[in-house]
């Protein structure tokens, strides 16, 4: 009872105490529980039940996306009806859709067990996956990421690895490839160069490929690096486009029809001692020349990629953490399927 007693009187004294519907209440300055809750405890997430992740958009306006910590492929369609595309996805990551309207995956390793760390590709028509490649001389890729294509229809995909259990690494190092028509697959960009390959895009005319160098350690790269492409897909000339310093760097990369970079980053709690809150969560608009154009707001916690669609590719969808977003646009998107319509 003397505690209940003492419990009445510190809430007695209280301006929060009795208030009313109608008092007005600046509820960001309620005070910490203290009588309940521990001045030093923590929130702390107990459990990551989705990540979403590569959207991909088809010509009839489907959406289609990963949930890594789900193991599964999602569908949203044009009304906004979602189900699940595939259940068992092999903890894919990035999507897009080739020339075809195929959709390629990259079947990664993060998140969870099950991951077939493999570049895979699904008739839409029929449902039939073929296995575009598993294994570079040898040996199982880390984790594929993210994917873009070029007009020639050769493939460009970064293999990096973030979970902390690497002990089932085969490969030397974490590094971007390119995937040509005839079934070759090439290593076109490895460490040191990059320090942890993860968003990838390739211009129109796929003479400049973008790919975003993210890694969470304390002054870690989180920067996008730009390279000139020559006809026979070999890379040269590689500089610095953007740095984003300390915070949580880029994440899903594409283009608009300008030119412009389009990039998922930044964070709102940081998840290691590597990563800041100096970039606050939304998509970042970027000149080729590195000039910040602008930011668009985006508040979960992580934003993780993005892809245009609508006939005039001028609706962007972002995946952020549970959600997926949408926004229209003033710009075109650049997307190889589907094209734009005149």
């Amino acid at each position: 009872m003397r505690s209940y007693f003492i419990m009445g009187l510190l809430l007695a004294a209280s301006p929060w105490h009795y208030a009313r519907a109608d008092d007005k209440i600046d509820f960001a300055k309620a005070p910490w529980p203290a009588e309940l809750v521990a001045v030093q405890a923590k929130p702390a997430g107990a459990a990551t039940i989705c990540f979403l992740e590569g959207p991909a958009v088809d010509e009839a306006g489907n959406v289609f996306f990963s949930d890594i910590s789900g193991n599964r492929i999602l569908k949203m369609t044009a009304a906004g009806q979602v189900s699940v595309f595939r259940a068992d996805s092999g903890r894919t990551n990035g999507n897009i859709f080739d020339a075809e309207g195929r959709l390629i995956s990259c079947e990664g390793a993060e998140n969870g067990p099950g991951g077939r760390r493999r570049m895979v590709r699904t008739d839409m028509k029929t449902g039939q996956i073929t296995v575009l490649t598993e294994r570079y001389n040898g040996k199982r890729y880390n984790s594929p990421n993210d994917v873009c294509i070029d007009q020639h229809g050769r493939i460009w995909f970064t293999d990096p690895r973030y979970s902390a259990d690497r002990s089932d690494l085969e490969l030397d190092a974490e590094a971007v490839y390119r995937i040509d028509p005839d079934g070759q697959v090439t290593r076109v960009f490895s460490q040191p160069d990059v320090e942890r390959p993860n968003g990838i895009a390739i211009t129109p005319d796929g003479k400049t490929l973008y790919v975003i160098d993210s890694h969470p350690r304390p002054g870690g790269n989180r920067k996008i690096w730009g390279f000139n492409v020559a006809a026979d897909g070999k890379l040269s000339g590689q500089r610095l486009v953007f740095d984003f310093g300390k915070g949580r760097g880029g994440d899903g990369l594409r283009l608009d029809m300008n030119g412009n970079l389009w990039v998922a980053a930044g964070i709102l709690t940081p998840r290691g001692p590597g990563e800041t809150t100096d970039v606050p969560p939304g998509v970042y608009v970027i000149t080729p020349e590195g000039k910040l154009l602008g930011r668009i707001p985006i508040l979960e916690d992580v934003i993780t990629n993005l892809a245009f669609g609508g006939p005039d590719h001028k609706t962007l969808y972002v995946t952020a953490g549970k959600t997926l977003y949408r926004i229209s646009i003033q710009v075109s998107g650049y997307a190889l399927y589907p094209p734009l319509k005149p």
